[in-house]
């Protein structure tokens, strides 16, 4: 081949290949991933979520794009966000961090498939039922705001003195109302009396603490909200400040140094997100897609955070507990 040919090759695939680029980049499908909490206390989720696609067949970069959002916990940003996936054209939308975010997410939009993953999903009004949700939403349920009476009796266990037990609740939170009957209920069923403080800011969270240690409060029920997850440090070090004995929905916080939770498996959840997500990409419709119901549920105390505030766990209790960290 004559060198002036040569160079004619060259420069002809030169300038294809963006476009084949572009074209296999097009038909590549692209996965919206909107939620209320931070990334960087979302990292094991996260992953979960991404361990669930490749499930279904589905690697981020080789055959599916992710899009997120993060809404850090101010729920105000939620719609603009939820919009801006929309018009990004993507194929699905996983919406995380409680049913606020998938609100928004079906808000946005009455076409794109939505796999949700929140509690409450009928009462909520994001399906018509848990076998045949309808539209285009689909939930994987954690449950985590159904457990108030097996919280609060697990911290009634490790302070059985304790007069008045604190609940924080985020009355931002769209699931606010039900959780604050459920911890009533709760209560009476194990005849505890209860006190509630609302917060939903950082300044909030601290005059809370300082609220329920001027009243000498003997312990607290931290409600499961995303906006408390996305401050879990800050709440965390004020229960140790304040020597407050605390309950989480949320195993990461004991991890951090919380002193017990009890709660659904969010890992699994998000893992269950990823593989409904990919059967969506592969055609199956959400309306057609039952609910997924948490059946995973973790037990897990901090006994070195039990032996700071000077509480002798049981050895009952410790025998449940799915994780005991010395």
């Amino acid at each position: 081949m004559r060198r002036r040919d040569f160079i004619k090759v060259i420069a002809g695939s030169a300038s294809i290949w963006p476009f084949a680029a572009r074209a296999q980049q097009a038909t590549t499908p692209l996965i919206g991933f909107l939620s209320s909490r931070s990334p960087n206390e979302s990292e094991a989720l996260v992953a979960a979520f991404r361990q669930g696609l490749a499930e279904a067949g589905y690697a981020e970069g080789q055959n599916v794009h992710l899009a997120f959002r993060w809404a850090e916990g101010r729920y105000d940003r939620l719609p603009g966000l939820a919009a801006e996936l929309v018009k990004s054209q993507v194929a699905v939308i996983v919406s995380v961090g409680g049913s606020i975010s998938a609100l928004a997410a079906k808000s946005a939009t009455r076409t794109i498939p939505i796999v949700a993953v929140a509690s409450d999903p009928v009462k909520n009004g994001l399906v018509a039922s848990f076998n045949r949700p309808g539209g285009n939403v689909t939930v994987v349920s954690p449950a985590s705001t159904l457990l108030s009476t097996k919280r609060l009796g697990l911290l009634r266990e490790l302070v059985p003195t304790a007069a008045s037990i604190g609940v924080m609740l985020n009355p931002k939170s769209p699931d606010s109302a039900t959780q604050l009957e459920d911890f009533e209920e709760a209560a009476r069923a194990v005849v505890q009396q209860i006190h509630v403080v609302n917060a939903s800011s950082e300044q909030e969270i601290d005059a809370a603490f300082v609220s329920l240690s001027q009243q000498g409060i003997g312990g607290l029920a931290l409600s499961s909200d995303p906006f408390f997850d996305t401050r879990r440090d800050q709440i965390i070090a004020l229960a140790a400040h304040y020597a407050v004995p605390a309950i989480y929905a949320q195993h990461v916080y004991t991890a951090a140094g919380g002193l017990i939770s009890y709660a659904p498996s969010f890992s699994e959840a998000y893992r269950q997100a990823g593989v409904y997500a990919g059967r969506v990409l592969k055609g199956e419709k959400p309306a057609d897609l039952p609910v997924v119901q948490a059946t995973k549920f973790e037990l897990v105390i901090n006994l070195k955070t039990a032996k700071a505030l000077g509480l002798k766990v049981p050895v009952s209790m410790q025998l449940l507990a799915d994780e005991v960290i010395e």
